[in-house]
Order: structure tokens, then sequence, then C-alpha cells
């Protein structure tokens, strides 16, 4: 049976069940059944199968481009999406009937920069838009979730039975939200990387990697341990709830927990750990390799997640630098005597501009900006 053929059958299946049916697909290449995942999870099926059928052996590609430019300037919707997902349609018809294969190429699908991107394998990584709702299909075809605006919810039930990891990476300027396939429920805040089991299996640990900041309600399980590691630090609970910082940058990794309890430990001294009890904030020195352990306002450390940012006796640097993450934008400081200032202020993201916050800032301790180019420049 010819690849063309092969294609074809496939998509009517699945057009007919709404699903992917791996039968269909065994006898085609990894590259080709990564282009039919790419089009399902886009809800694209219909129009290449449209495309598919306007195809012959003897028909040049020139010709249907120039149909499709044609199309384009009409008002079918159906069109105007062949032309938004235009790279993919070429590369399938690349893989399966090489027409005029030295003009181009597959190429490997790159997400803007200030997309929520998920990874579901080394090459399939697909940008998350927060208004849509749509299900989430695994490599092999099997649901394994669906999104919600803004949250990734991970199906308990999903065929999966083996280990598999996403990877979900919230840009700056973005908090995104994810629900594991275990109920453990994750607000993401702005410039987070997580990486995850798509499906919990039994008798196994429940074992996460965070590089960012993130709030953890971890559904209790006493019988698989949750841990999440954090660069040399790992945090491990059975059910509760904290939050969690490890970015690059930072000179440390802080947990803030609050409730239930929860053991740190890291890597350089393995057999020592610190036991924390609500309200208390334990941080690991990454040039020292010490842990200490304080109690701390919980609100300053999870308000982010409604918006809030919270600082009490932080210096201007600190400040400067979560404003950064929040707007995603760059600010220099040349005012030094501003950036050692320690400052109390309370805000809000969500209805406060970079600018609204900068002239509240101004009234604790006066100084000057201006903004050129998406950079802030304080004198």
């Amino acid at each position: 049976m010819s690849k063309k053929k092969q294609l074809k059958l496939a998509l009517e299946h699945i057009k007919k069940n709404g699903k992917l049916d791996l039968e269909d697909l065994k006898n085609l290449s990894n590259d080709e059944k990564q282009i039919i995942y790419q089009l399902y999870n886009k809800g694209l099926l219909n129009e290449s199968f449209l495309l598919l059928n306007k195809i012959d052996a003897s028909e040049d590609w020139s010709s249907i481009k120039e149909e499709i430019l044609i199309k384009e300037t009409q008002s079918t919707p159906v069109w105007r999406t062949v032309l938004k997902y235009a790279a993919i349609f070429i590369g399938l018809i690349t893989t399966f009937f090489m027409i005029q294969k030295e003009n181009y190429e597959l190429q490997t699908y790159e997400p803007s920069e200030n997309s929520i991107t998920l990874r579901v394998d080394e090459t399939n990584i697909t940008s998350i838009n927060e208004t849509d709702d749509k299900k989430i299909i695994s490599f092999n075809g099997k649901l394994i979730g669906k999104q919600s605006g803004n949250t990734l919810r991970y199906d308990s039930n999903s065929e999966i039975d083996e280990v598999i990891f996403n990877e979900l990476q919230v840009p700056l300027g973005k908090i995104f939200n994810i629900e594991l396939s275990d109920g453990t429920f994750v607000h993401l805040n702005s410039g987070t990387k997580i990486r995850y089991p798509i499906k919990f299996l039994k008798g196994t640990k429940r074992e996460v990697y965070i590089q960012g900041e993130a709030y953890f309600k971890v559904a209790k399980d006493t019988l698989h341990p949750f841990i999440v590691n954090a660069d040399a630090v790992a945090v491990e609970v059975l059910g509760t709830e904290f939050n969690i910082t490890s970015y690059p940058e930072d000179q440390e990794i802080y947990t803030v927990l609050i409730e239930g309890s929860v053991d740190m430990t890291n890597s350089f001294s393995p057999n020592e750990s610190a036991i924390l009890k609500p309200g208390d904030q334990g941080s690991w020195n990454k040039t020292g390799h010490d842990t200490t352990i304080e109690e701390v306002d919980v609100e300053m450390y999870t308000g982010w997640i409604t918006g809030e940012l919270i600082f009490r006796d932080v210096p201007f640097s600190k400040i400067a630098q979560k404003l950064e993450r929040r707007y995603n934008i760059m600010i220099q400081n040349n005012n030094k005597e501003l950036a050692a200032k320690m400052l109390n202020a309370s805000l809000n993201v969500n209805i406060e501009s970079i600018e609204d916050i900068l002239k509240s800032l101004m009234k604790i301790h006066p100084f000057t900006y201006k903004i050129v180019d998406g950079k802030v420049l304080i004198d």
C-alpha cells in the first residue's frame, strides 16, 4: 500500500472515530507519526484531508500553492488555517510525496519566546494559548488530559503505563496552572519551567523537577511521597501546601511552608535534612551549601498567585528583579543608593502598570526614570 493511501486511510479513520489509531500508523516512520500528531493536536485533520484530496501525482506543488494564495483573499476560515500552518502541510507533503524536495524541508516548530510552551517529547513542542479549551494527546495517540483556559489538567485514568515526562515552560510576564495526574495543583510563576510525568504510576514516588517559582497544593498519598527537585535541593512531602523558589540567578533556593510538613534536603549533604513547620522558610545557599530556617509572613511569598507583590524591608534591587520577571521588562538602575534602599510596598500587577508601580515607589524614595525601547532606565 502506498504512503499516500496509508495516510488517507489513517486520516479517514481518525475523522470517523475522533481519535488516533495506532494500527493505522504502525507502518509509518516517527517523523510521519509526529506530523499526524501535530495535525491532530492543532485540530487540522479536516483541512489536511481536504488538501491531500487535491493532490495528484501529476500535479505540481506550485499550482497548489497558487490556489492556496487565491483562497487567502477569500473569507473561508479553512484556508486561513491552512496558511497559518503552511509549514506543517509543506512538511507533510514533503514526507509522503517528495514534491519538489529541493525547494523546501520540514521545519522544526519553534514557539515564540513569549509563549507558554509544552514539550511532549524531544522534538515536539507546542504553544499554549491561555484562552483555548482543548484535549491533550500523547505521542502514541492516547488522551492524557485537557486544557481549560489558563489551566492544564492531566487525566488520572489515562491508559499510560510507563513513565513519560512532559515539560511546561512559562515565559516572563505570564503565570499558568497545572493539575498533575494525582490531583496535585501547581501555580507557576513567570519565568518558570516544570518537568513532570504525565501520569504517576503505582509503587513509585511522585517526582517533579522545577526551575523558577511555584506554589504546590500536593494531593495526599501516604504510599507515594511527592518530591520536588530544584537544582541541588529536594523537598519531600506526602500532602501539603508550600511555595518553592529556585531561579538560576538567585543565590538561594527558598521553600515556604503554608500547611502540613516538608523535609528539605540537598545533594551536597544528603544525610542532613531540615523539617519545616507551617510559617517556616527554609533557605539553601548555593555557595555555602548550608540551610537556614526562619519564621516568615507567608503572604509575602504567596501573594503573587493573585497578582499581589508584597515587600517588607526588601532592597530595591530585589524588588526590581521581581518586577522584571512579572512584567517581562528590563530595569537598568544606575542609582546605587536606590539599589540598596530597604523598602516596604504592596503592589498589584493585575491592576497596576509598570509605570504606576514606579511612580508609587518614587513616593517612598525619590528617583527619576525613563522608558526607552521597553527598558526602564533609572538615574
